[in-house]
């Protein structure tokens, strides 16, 4: 699971599961040491953990004290377990977006004084599918040929007091039109832009961890071929 919370990327894994030793700087055993704030520092692997564990390490995150650390992978001993509990820690809601290619570029949105991908909630009814199709249209009015999922990201954020934690689906397409572009304002959406790689490897510079992952999956994905 690819959890992002205040823009940390936290990577749960399965029991017996371990990062790469290379993305790591510091390494917790949960069953036989407290986890502080203190000991989250740049990136850390927390081997061990419960439930108990995850919530207390969610919590020291979520707080607005700074941190120092960059990312987290957790190795939790009840995997299955976790989606139960983050549905009762927080209110899911369910969404999906699209990284639409033009050739060799990529679509961009800029809202929020951030570059970002297109994406929205899910409307009663719909699949993921068609909830990233739409919603593409809407923002950026921008005809597009759905492809593969990429990957699937979950962030919190905070609305009118309460946690959310939004779970987002995310899909390659193909621009089909793109002739009456446009952002939706009524979105926050300044600008749309059409990136080179080049362009878009600066423009993460100013964006979400969240949305670093999808483009790192993704080329993870077409260089195995998984994306074409």
């Amino acid at each position: 699971m690819n959890l992002f919370i205040n823009d940390i990327p936290i990577r749960i894994l399965k029991p017996g599961e371990q990062p790469d030793r290379r993305e790591i700087n510091y390494a917790l055993d949960g069953l036989n040491e407290i986890i502080t704030k203190a000991k989250l520092i740049n990136h850390v692997w927390v081997n061990n953990a419960t439930i108990v564990i995850l919530n207390e390490i969610i919590d020291l995150i979520s707080s607005k004290v700074p941190t120092h650390l960059l990312s987290l992978h957790v190795t939790i001993d009840n995997y299955e377990a976790v989606k139960i509990f983050l549905k009762k820690k927080y209110k899911i809601v369910k969404a999906a977006g699209g990284l639409v290619r033009k050739k060799d570029k990529f679509l961009m949105i800029y809202r929020m004084k951030k570059w970002d991908l297109p994406k929205g909630k899910k409307d009663t009814g719909e699949d993921y599918r068609q909830t990233s199709v739409r919603e593409v249209r809407e923002e950026c009015s921008v005809e597009v040929r759905l492809g593969k999922k990429i990957c699937t990201t979950w962030h919190t954020y905070t609305m009118n007091k309460n946690n959310m934690l939004k779970k987002t689906r995310w899909f390659v397409m193909d621009n089909i039109d793109d002739s009456q572009v446009k952002p939706q304002v009524e979105e926050d959406i300044e600008e749309i832009r059409w990136m080179t790689q080049k362009e878009v490897y600066h423009a993460l510079e100013n964006s979400y961890r969240s949305i670093r992952f999808v483009f790192e999956e993704y080329y993870k994905k077409r260089e195995g071929a998984g994306v074409k």
